[in-house]
């Protein structure tokens, strides 16, 4: 069964894909490799007239932007007289790489930009960015505290090409208060799909539990992603892209994305599981409301469902995002990085730019992030600073995140796919998601959407050569 969304989606793609070879032809393209691309000498600052400014494009509004101009404000007292950072919300994250898309035809890029995960492998094609990996390696800058899993999602071949910032991991939320009523363990989180399903059924009332539903989550591509990797899968070949080939093509119609549809659609056809449809908002609300047993969403919203379990008197719970079986992998972290601009702009500010990017790093800078957001430190030695620790210790339902990263082994597969055209897979699968759950079959709803990427695939790959 199709949806009539996936109908509208082609000619929207194919427009996409023209749109990007355009950018991408008048960028040069790039090789997916840091060699020419010399970082400016580190005196550059120093030989600078004047105070340098650095223009700073992000997605971050509301308690999170509130939090990123307290760090930029005292980033700009501490360097009072020499750097000026000025920050500047763009919208969401989509709406971000749109304009920069078009900063880059026209030549006028910020100093820096914040880009979401999956827009990684355009902004190394585009050839408008100066690779961290150049002043790591100028610098001899150790990177040994940054956390392995979340600076191995922004490498290829070993080269980190922006600098992390603000990250999450998919967690299971459940009600505890909810478990309990329907005579289940509340201090024993569901592990696999199984545990999930068993305890959902419990839950929901229709068959006599406590709960609306036992389980729902909204429509949304990166689930299905997090499930793959969670199970070693791949998302697409060779190797999701890490090791400097380009993808050529997708494989989330795997048996182990097939399993998982099968999975959820069951839930939903036995009346066991909601479908609030792909807004995460609506799925969010739903379980906040606290008539939802089990939910699957991103640690970023951690905050926001504690408070809402607090108001709605239900006790919240934490655990590992769901697998098939049991084993040494895990989910992919999501958030977005930190790019440099290259082309257009002076040493000086491309030298500011990167001890902005370095004092975002620091684990005091880290924690202070990491408490006024709910977002995952990229410092390892943040988690030891008092002010997290002490945070923490109110919220200990953070820590399953923190345990959950530290167990992930990294690989080709926990490091997601890096694909150029990753934002119109997402959508695609959701559109396959969604019609498994309206009826389709889920191998070939999955197909049918992995078929029809193809050409999103053969004409990126055609833009950059």
């Amino acid at each position: 069964m199709r949806s009539t969304s996936r109908a509208r989606r082609l000619p929207m793609m194919a427009a996409g894909a023209a749109a990007l070879a355009l950018t991408l032809s008048a960028c040069g393209g790039g090789s997916g490799s840091t060699s020419g691309s010399d970082a400016p000498g580190a005196d550059a600052l120093e030989n600078a007239e004047g105070v340098t400014t650095v223009n700073f494009w992000h997605s971050m509004d509301g308690t999170n932007g509130e939090t990123l101009n307290k760090l930029i404000s005292d980033f700009n007292a501490a360097n009072d007289g020499k750097i000026e950072v000025k920050g500047v919300y763009q919208g969401d994250y989509d709406s971000t790489i749109t304009k920069y898309k078009a900063a880059v035809q026209s030549n006028s890029t910020p100093s820096m930009v914040q880009i979401y995960d999956i827009g990684t492998q355009f902004m190394i094609d585009s050839g408008a960015v100066m690779p961290t990996q150049a002043f790591i390696d100028r610098d001899e800058y150790d990177v040994s505290d940054l956390q392995p899993n979340i600076a191995g999602y922004y490498s290829i071949n070993d080269e980190l090409w922006s600098m992390p910032f603000n990250t999450s991991m998919p967690v299971m939320y459940y009600n505890k208060t909810l478990f309990e009523a329907a005579g289940l363990d509340p201090e024993k989180a569901p592990e696999t799909l199984d545990e999930v399903a068993e305890a959902a059924n419990k839950l929901s009332k229709k068959n006599g539990g406590p709960a609306e539903f036992g389980f729902n989550a909204a429509i949304y591509g990166w689930l299905l992603e997090q499930e793959i990797a969670a199970n070693g899968a791949l998302y697409c070949s060779p190797d999701n892209g890490r090791t400097g080939e380009r993808v050529t093509e997708y494989s989330f119609n795997n048996d182990t994305a097939v399993q998982f549809v099968d999975w959820w659609k069951e839930l939903v056809s036995t009346g066991v599981a909601g479908n609030t449809g792909r807004a995460t908002a609506d799925a969010q609300n739903a379980f906040k409301s606290g008539t939802i047993g089990i939910t699957l969403e991103s640690t970023g919203a951690l905050g926001g469902m504690q408070k809402a379990a607090e108001e709605q008197g239900f006790e919240l719970g934490v655990g590992f995002y769901p697998k098939i079986e049991k084993n040494d992998s895990g989910p992919i972290i999501g958030g977005a990085s930190l790019w440099i601009s290259d082309e257009g702009h002076s040493d000086a500010e491309k030298e500011a730019t990167w001890q902005f990017m370095q004092y975002l790093a620091e684990p005091a800078t880290q924690a202070t992030w990491h408490v006024g957001t709910g977002y995952f430190p990229i410092s390892k030695a943040a988690l030891e600073e008092p002010e997290d620790i002490a945070w923490r210790e109110q919220y200990p339902q953070f820590d399953v995140a923190v345990q959950q990263l530290e167990s992930t082994e990294l690989t080709a597969a926990t490091q997601g796919c890096s694909a150029g055209s990753m934002p119109q897979a997402r959508k695609a699968a959701e559109d396959a998601l969604e019609g498994a759950l309206l009826g389709g079959d889920s191998k070939a709803e999955l197909t049918e959407s992995v078929e029809e990427l193809q050409a999103e695939v053969d004409n990126y790959n055609n833009s950059v050569q």
